[in-house]
């Protein structure tokens, strides 16, 4: 039986590997939301207004118990408002798996931040080199990192939120689900990793399809992109064609648009238990 994958929220390409491994005999749909940078793990609905810490918010998640020093060997601007952050982990022991954050230790800083993985595992065994995307905030440790983080700044990591509940296949019977992603950014520029996006559209012809909204698009839309950008939101239109009892959705963003999402897809008969999102915002 084929099944479908939804994701709402931000993606970033091991993502979208990750859910056709996962869920090998599913196919995903992937709607993304750019100020969003992790991956989504639990159904239901966000209700408490007070914001909370990020150990607090993830109190209950599973963690490793390696807890690895790391040093920052690469920062680079991926847009005007988030930087990436390559680092060198020293301790070999140190695994992930696509779709994981990490807690981010920093010293001198009380707050503890959590930041989704934006490279490969493959990256980490290849190089021992991990990579962060973080977004600007005034949240301490996003803070520090926009703000004090310099090469070879040393900090600490511990992965969270290892996906849990899913069978792996048996034997050598693997066949690739699929992944329809929507991603949605103020502007083209906000798009991150849309090169390496469309880089895996290209070479998963049929597996792997995305499709960019832009909601504040001020400047002409380079024609590479054109074929691949809707101006305006993710709608009911947008997502009610992929409705089927075989289809399982995840969503990633802010929690505004967590619960917009999430209404929308109760509004078009989508059940409740195929609906996953994050929750440690």
């Amino acid at each position: 039986m084929g099944h479908a994958t939804i994701y709402v929220g931000f993606a970033v390409p091991q993502l979208l590997r990750g859910a056709c491994r996962i869920f090998p005999s599913h196919s995903a749909l992937v709607v993304l939301r750019h100020s969003a940078f992790c991956y989504c793990t639990v159904n239901g609905t966000i209700k408490s207004k007070r914001k909370m810490d990020h150990l607090e918010r993830t109190a209950n998640n599973f963690r490793q118990e390696v807890i690895s020093q790391a040093k920052v060997c690469g920062i680079t601007n991926e847009s005007e408002t988030v930087k990436r952050l390559r680092l060198a982990i020293a301790n070999k022991d140190f695994t992930f798996k696509a779709g994981q954050w990490v807690d981010f230790f920093i010293p001198g800083v009380s707050v503890v931040g959590g930041f989704s993985i934006c490279s490969s595992p493959g990256l980490l065994e290849r190089e021992g080199i991990l990579e962060l995307a973080v977004k600007h905030a005034v949240h301490p440790p996003a803070h520090w990192i926009h703000t004090e983080c310099t090469l070879d700044s040393e900090v600490a990591l511990r992965v969270g939120a290892d996906l849990q509940g899913y069978q792996e296949g048996k034997g050598n019977g693997y066949k690739m689900g699929t992944v329809k992603l929507y991603y949605s950014a103020k502007n083209t520029s906000e798009l991150l990793f849309k090169k390496n996006i469309l880089g895996l559209v290209n070479a998963f012809p049929g597996k792997i399809t995305c499709r960019f909204h832009v909601t504040q698009q001020s400047s002409q839309i380079c024609k590479e992109l054109q074929p691949h950008v809707t101006e305006g939101r993710i709608s009911e239109k947008d997502l009610e064609k992929h409705v089927s009892k075989d289809t399982l959705w995840y969503i990633c963003g802010p929690p505004p648009m967590i619960e917009s999402i999430s209404k929308l897809l109760s509004n078009i008969g989508v059940p409740r238990n195929c609906v996953f999102f994050e929750k440690w915002w």
